[in-house]
């Protein structure tokens, strides 16, 4: 680094460092940590809020709050992925992987400690390369084509479909699957309306927030309902853990966090390639890499937690590569940056790297800062956060399940939102009972409008060509390696087992492995469906879900002949000790009736007003807990909920029956709730 660099980042941390400038960066950093703690309301969110309170303020302050907002969701977010496995955004997806079964173990200080510890040290490292690097950078970004996006998404998919719980043909079946929901909407290419049913809402297609609230929140917080006892099991409950001891696994595992830092700063620099899959791709590292990783990640092992969060925290560095270059954003969040830059006339580009230096490196800065004040704020609070875990659960449910809905509705303000959230999550439980992985769904779905436009424009310019590339045919051989390396090991093993196979074959079919075989059929109807009726569209819009549904039915056809040839194990991800299945499929109907209670009740009265309603039902006629407890945390939920989302947020809620029957009271402040 030159003098002139030296000069400008000496210069910027004084800037940073005025009084008021650092308390605009205090406030966005707090305004970001309430964001990521809450499901649904992501840092895009926030700064959509934000950014019209700016428009009043000198330029530097207003860049340090949207930045420090913006650097810490993926902080605090770690938090609910840890405690209830429900992830804050999209970018702890993968925490919930590890950090979950740590809190079940009682470990939940040591999750945090381990997370907050490597979201810090991510996001300087992030914050660093930034710092140094946009200069050299600048030509490698230029380099990266259509083509090479295309193979970063491939590639990212493979690695999350090996992990599979033993069988990737399920993770294969899994992605294609998510890759199909993603095509449901308006085709891009010539206009064809796929599989919306003649429904207006799913014309633009299906949101994240509550495909990735259903498929991981619902299922967990059906769960802990279902068991009636608190986060923690009750054969952990002794379990002692402390923050210091996940401080002292990062440093034991250092080269773990640069390694994963690397691949979240650099891929964080490539424009489309979001927070969504930068995870997986370092946890699908961590897990082929790491020692031991492939019996005990997934478990609770504090590698996991790692991996993941010092990998989304250092994509927020890299995102401001092209950002502030080429006035190209890296991501959503950062194309309402640049908006902001606009409106204070920070123009992106090479004056960036020349004279407005001094702004770029009080941008590096404020990263670099907001990422500690949140990891202390963090630190401290987490010791009293823990204690959530021993909660009962009866408690905790209804609570977290009645903000779940809050935020789903907040990405489209749609009803559609809602059910969506309830059908993935009854899918999502099913899943979770069978031992089908649900991370290759949601990281399908996510990727599955990119996957498709690179493939289209790839073809669509260099013909099958595309796959000659270097960079390009390096990352597709690894993927096909990743995906077929332990299917063909089953298979030599299978060959020189010395029992004989109609031995083995006549044990499978015996044994109990209809509901799983059942599952694998309906996936496979849904495959043949989505084939036939894609069939009838035109080229360029049936060309990718025709080879998503053939590659779907094709995982599942294996699926199908391992599931004959190989005795099911009992090692589920989702069995509960001390629930019997027909009380498991009672509590689990009695949650998801309260749960469509709440969606007909919302239509009626408003959904804030029914809110204390589902509270309420689920405390005392699932939770079964006393008429005073359960009215209680109703009502202590709907203040809650009315102070912030309709007061302090201004949450537009959705016109109910109840507002068409007294118009006049929507006329009122405070009754625009229905």
């Amino acid at each position: 680094m030159d003098v002139s660099l030296l000069d400008a980042a000496g210069s910027a941390i004084v800037s940073i460092a005025e009084p008021l400038r650092l308390l605009y960066l205090l406030i966005g950093v707090l305004f970001g940590l309430v964001l990521g703690v809450i499901p649904g309301l992501s840092g895009l969110i926030g700064l959509s809020l934000l950014l019209p309170f700016t428009y009043s303020m000198e330029p530097l302050a207003a860049v340090a709050m949207l930045i420090g907002l913006m650097s810490v969701t993926t902080t605090s977010d770690t938090i609910p992925a840890v405690l209830f496995g429900v992830p804050g955004t999209v970018g702890s997806a993968a925490t919930v992987l590890d950090g979950h079964p740590m809190a079940k173990q009682g470990k939940a200080r040591k999750a945090f400690g381990a997370a907050f510890t490597a979201s810090v040290l991510g996001g300087l490292f992030g914050a660093f390369l930034l710092g140094i690097s946009i200069p050299i950078l600048r030509p490698l970004i230029l380099m990266v084509g259509t083509p090479e996006l295309l193979s970063f998404c491939i590639f990212g998919l493979s690695l999350v479909a090996a992990l599979s719980g033993g069988n990737v043909f399920k993770g294969v079946a899994a992605v294609a699957l998510g890759l199909l929901i993603a095509m449901i909407g308006e085709d891009s290419q010539d206009g064809v309306l796929r599989w919306t049913f003649d429904t207006i809402y799913l014309w633009d297609g299906i949101p994240v927030v509550p495909i990735a609230l259903g498929l991981f929140a619902i299922p967990e917080l059906a769960d802990l309902l279902i068991r009636r006892s608190s986060v923690v099991t009750e054969r952990f409950q002794s379990v002692e853990s402390s923050q210091r001891e996940g401080l002292l696994e990062v440093l034991r595992h250092k080269w773990l966090v640069l390694r994963c830092s690397w691949i979240g700063a650099l891929l964080g620099a490539v424009p489309g390639i979001g927070a969504a899959i930068i995870d997986w791709i370092a946890y699908g590292h961590a897990a082929k890499t790491e020692a031991g990783a492939k019996d005990t990640f997934g478990k609770g092992d504090v590698r996991g937690v790692i991996a993941s969060e010092s990998s989304n925290n250092a994509k927020e560095g890299g995102a401001l590569v092209p950002t502030i270059a080429f006035g190209v954003p890296g991501s959503a969040s950062m194309a309402l940056l640049l908006g902001a830059f606009t409106v204070h006339g920070i123009v992106p580009g090479p004056e960036m790297l020349s004279s407005n230096l001094g702004i770029t490196y009080a941008i590096v800065w404020s990263v670099a800062i907001a990422n500690i004040v949140a990891a202390g704020i963090c630190f401290f609070s987490a010791k009293y956060l823990a204690r959530l875990a021993l909660v009962r659960s009866s408690l905790l449910v209804p609570i977290v399940l009645a903000i779940a809905f809050v935020g789903a509705f907040q990405g489209q303000k749609a009803w559609g939102d809602l059910y969506v959230m309830l059908l993935a999550g009854a899918f999502g439980f099913v899943m979770k009972r069978l031992g089908w992985p649900r991370p290759p769904v949601i990281l399908g779905f996510v990727l599955g409008a990119l996957v498709e436009r690179y493939t289209f424009i790839s073809v669509l310019r260099y013909d099958f060509e595309w796959m000659l590339r270097p960079v390009v045919a390096i990352l597709l051989l690894v993927s096909l390696y990743i995906i077929f390396a332990d299917p063909i090991k089953w298979v030599f093993s299978r060959l020189i087992r010395t029992e004989k196979p109609t031995e083995s074959l006549k044990l499978s079919l015996l044994s109990n492995n209809k509901p799983d075989m059942f599952f694998t059929g309906l996936i496979g109807i849904i495959f043949v469906y989505t084939f036939v009726t894609a069939s009838e569209w035109s080229e360029a819009a049936s060309l990718f879900p025709i080879v998503a549904s053939a590659l779907g039915g094709l995982a599942v056809l294996c699926v199908a002949i391992k599931g004959v040839m190989t005795q099911p194990s009992n090692d589920s991800e989702g069995s509960l000790e001390g629930v019997s299945t027909s009380e498991l499929v009672t509590r689990a109907l009695g949650f998801f009736g309260w749960a469509i209670a709440y969606l007909i009740s919302s239509q009626i009265i408003g959904m804030l007003l029914s809110l204390p309603i589902l509270v309420f039902g689920l405390m005392f006629f699932q939770g079964k807990e006393t008429v005073r407890s359960s009215l209680l945390g109703a009502g202590l939920l709907f203040l809650f909920s009315f102070a912030l989302f309709h007061v302090i947020l201004s949450v537009p809620w959705p016109p109910a029956m109840l507002g068409e029957l007294i118009p006049e009271a929507r006329e009122y402040w405070i009754t625009k709730i229905f």
